[in-house]
């Protein structure tokens, strides 16, 4: 048992990767388990992040996914992490996020991100335009969600449909500490992707938003949450075997691109790598917790003495479903009991 691990919530965010060989279909099936899983685990909560265009992703559409999810589940948190707020009018989300709580209740999380995450040709597909709004587009989000236009604001008097006395709990996404600066002067939770860009700037980005944190009606206190890519398998070479899928189409192996399907462990390692090409998947692995449980029990140890977290949130792409889940089992094996919901 790891008491710094479990001074932190655990949760758990997926990307329902497609691995070669497989269907989308069987990618979200291996979500909606490993949801399940989740929950039976004891783990806070579990989100989905949007995609689109991506033959490797399935998660294209959150809400949906959110939906499925939760008529799966019956007590875990549900959410995601997140939906990228350039592609959508604030009052098409909102609406979707409310009917999701007219559905399941209060347990529904909408964590919001800043990058559209996808090619021009699909920003244009998606009818949004490419000019900066994304302030103004949070504000009115929230102001659909909670209501409190001001009278001669164009939309005072519209809230998101249909009606619910309990909301979505809204969080901010980012990734820089700048958007943590963002989401603490607005009094929003924030999580920070450790998992993206080598996991660099975690402790700065979670300093500044506590610096930054103003309380608002949603928010009395600073919420943080961090999210790790974790892979834990039996052993330190077992967990990097699981692991190399994911960064295959990063580094180019075999000729591999991040619009191709994931390939299996077995056909990554049977690839012929370059030196750079290993020294390539050692830099993106080693700000992550990747390998097998005491060493994984190390990285995440170290993360929560970095950053203090309420709450870590897990992802991984690893391909194989049987070992997802296993993963996902030997981490829940590493924290104490998750402790209560912290303010």
């Amino acid at each position: 048992m790891s008491p710094a691990i479990g001074r932190a919530k655990l949760s758990v965010l997926d990307i329902a990767p497609v691995r070669a060989g497989a269907t989308p279909a069987s990618a979200l099936a291996t979500t909606l388990a490993l949801a399940r899983r989740a929950e039976e685990l004891g783990f806070a909560r579990f989100w989905v992040a949007e995609h689109h265009a991506m033959p490797n992703i399935a998660s294209s559409s959150p809400a949906v996914l959110v939906a499925a999810i939760a008529a799966a589940t019956s007590r875990i948190r549900v959410g995601s992490g997140g939906v990228m707020l350039p592609n959508h009018p604030p009052l098409v989300v909102a609406e979707a996020f409310a009917t999701l709580v007219a559905l399941f209740g209060d347990r529904v999380d909408l964590g919001i991100g800043r990058a559209p995450g996808t090619a021009p040709p699909v920003v244009r597909a998606l009818r949004r335009s490419p000019d900066e709004r994304f302030d103004e587009d949070l504000a009115d989000l929230r102001r659909f969600i909670h209501g409190g236009f001001p009278p001669d604001h164009p939309f005072h008097g519209l809230t998101a449909m249909p009606a619910t006395e309990a909301k979505p709990d809204l969080w901010l996404l980012g990734a820089s500490a700048g958007s943590a600066a963002k989401a603490g002067a607005l009094g929003l939770p924030y999580v920070f992707g450790h998992n993206f860009f080598g996991g660099s700037g975690t402790a700065a980005a979670v300093a500044a938003y506590r610096e930054a944190f103003r309380p608002s009606p949603q928010l009395a206190e600073p919420r943080v949450m961090v999210a790790v890519h974790v892979v834990c398998g039996k052993d330190d070479a077992h967990g990097r075997w699981l692991a190399i899928p994911a960064v295959v189409p990063v580094i180019g192996l075999g000729g591999a691109t991040p619009d191709r399907p994931l390939p299996s462990p077995e056909d990554a390692a049977a690839q012929p790598w370059t030196a750079e090409q290993r020294k390539r998947a050692d830099e993106l692995l080693a700000p992550q917790a990747v390998g097998g449980p005491e060493k994984v029990r190390r990285d995440l140890e170290r993360l929560v003495e970095l950053t203090d977290p309420d709450e870590l949130i897990i992802t991984n792409n690893v391909t194989d479903p049987e070992e997802k889940l296993r993963s996902l089992e030997r981490v829940r094996e590493l924290a104490d009991e998750v402790p209560e919901d912290r303010p």
